[in-house]
């Protein structure tokens, strides 16, 4: 067996390990290894592999080490056609490869290019147009340019589909389809995903040729820099539990998981409303949304992200200092991939998950796959007075749709703001009537509750009715 221990070993160009080393990497990781000769070879490859195990450099270096013989420093469109085609499910991901291969091919005359849904086609349409060898692309944005005829794939020698399982999960196979039909029928054809269901079975069946698969076992093996901790609580006190998390533990940043998006878009709001900076991602919001509220996270303006394990896949928050599970996972491996986005590179990182004791399958199942027990911890509950939550007319926050422009009031203000202006108690009384009132009026609106006061709008109805005998 050959020894692929480093970038040296596996043959390619001078400039793209230069880059690669660069970059500060210097060993391979598994998915590499495996992967880089088979696809050096022009073999197809169907790779079993997950966000962050370097899977994007094991398509790429290979791919772009294959393209160089047709490098020109031209600058006539037609010496620089799309030979390369990598389909991601969405904008952060394509966008995230395509640095990755900007960066891969920095000393080198190959061009690249990105494409995707919710901007302005314009600047993408004069980049395709100026000519690129490789082309990242999300399915429905690169139907929109085929339509539009800025592109042609007429000449792609090899096409990529990463993260096919979520592509699926996300209704893109009419798409993928037209896509592929569009291709060459001689061509090196790459399928990457988390999982192997049947339904990407069946469409490797058709996309790839006599295919290698290329295995990488899941590292059920957590980071030895994570430390992982255990909250059990009531369901009706994980909010607390979480709040009392966030009082206590002075993070930066915090990702914070939950099973489905409507859990997502409520937990974000409630959050807001208690006054940590929150934004959340999730299926239903569009890319746009997605990527402005991933940005907020990354530089700093929301402390907090609420995400589900869909919209997730994909992301690359470095220096992640906290991850936190609100929602136990459905499945023990989506723990380890959850944890994974902290503690990176070495540095050091807490998990903690909220569990009740409807969870305590799900936890036992987690702790025999990474064969460990997670500490056990207890936190204060009480919880110190909750902030006023704003009015509809001040907005909800990030998740509310401010009405500021977006400008987060500075710490304090608005707390500020709800003693500046305290509640009434009078507000809070039932409706007392006036010396002038009717007695009987009077008597049986003191016996209702507060809701009722409105109903004297239908004796006024039955009133005009009268009027009209």
């Amino acid at each position: 067996m050959s020894d692929y221990s480093d970038f040296d070993h596996f043959g390619l160009d001078p400039r793209l390990v230069a880059a690669v080393r660069a970059l500060g990497y210097t060993r391979p990781t598994p998915i590499q290894s495996k992967a880089i000769p088979i696809v050096l070879r022009g073999g197809d490859v169907m790779g079993a592999a997950q966000t962050g195990t370097g899977k994007t450099a094991g398509f790429s270096l290979p791919i772009l080490h294959r393209l160089l013989p047709h490098a020109s420093t031209s600058m006539s469109p037609a010496r620089h056609p799309v030979r390369a085609l990598i389909l991601a499910p969405t904008r952060e991901l394509a966008d995230q490869v395509a640095v990755n291969v900007r960066q891969y091919a920095a000393q080198t005359p190959l061009r690249s290019a990105v494409v995707y849904g919710g901007v302005d086609m314009d600047p993408q349409t004069q980049a395709l147009r100026a000519g690129v060898e490789v082309l990242v692309a999300t399915p429905g944005r690169l139907l929109d340019h085929l339509q539009s005829r800025n592109t042609s794939l007429s000449q792609v020698q090899a096409v990529v589909l990463d993260e096919a399982d979520r592509m699926l999960d996300m209704g893109f196979l009419p798409d993928i389809s037209r896509i592929l039909n569009l291709l060459p029928r001689e061509r090196q054809s790459l399928m990457f995903s988390a999982t192997f269901s049947d339904e990407i079975k069946k469409l490797a069946g058709n996309f790839l040729r006599d295919p290698v698969l290329v295995e990488v076992a899941r590292s059920n093996a957590t980071a030895e820099t994570v430390r992982q901790v255990l909250v059990r609580v009531h369901e009706s006190e994980k909010e607390a539990a979480l709040t009392a998390l966030l009082r206590d533990h002075d993070y930066a940043q915090v990702l914070v998981f939950v099973n489905a998006k409507i859990g997502a878009r409520r937990l974000a709001r409630q959050l807001e409303r208690d006054g940590v900076p929150t934004e959340s991602i999730h299926g239903d919001k569009s890319q746009d949304e997605r990527m402005k509220a991933l940005d907020a996270f990354k530089a700093g303006a929301v402390r907090v992200l609420v995400a589900t394990d869909v919209a997730a896949r994909g992301l690359d928050i470095s220096a992640l200092p906290a991850v936190i599970n609100y929602d136990v996972p459905f499945s023990a491996e989506d723990y380890v991939h959850r944890i994974g986005r902290t503690g990176r590179a070495g540095a050091d990182g807490v998990a903690f998950t909220i569990a009740s004791g409807a969870d305590d399958k799900a936890v036992a199942a987690i702790e025999k796959l990474i064969k460990r027990r997670i500490e056990p911890i207890t936190v204060d509950l009480r919880l110190p007075p909750r902030r006023p939550a704003p009015s509809r007319s001040e907005g909800a926050g990030h998740e509310g749709g401010r009405h500021d422009g977006g400008r987060r009031p500075a710490r304090g203000a608005s707390a500020q703001r709800g003693s500046a202006a305290p509640v009434d108690d009078f507000f809070l009384k039932p409706y007392e009537p006036g010396p002038s009132a009717p007695a009987e009026t009077g008597a049986a609106t003191a016996a209702a509750p507060v809701a009722e006061e409105r109903k004297p709008t239908v004796r006024r109805a039955a009133l005009l009715g009268g009027g009209r005998r």
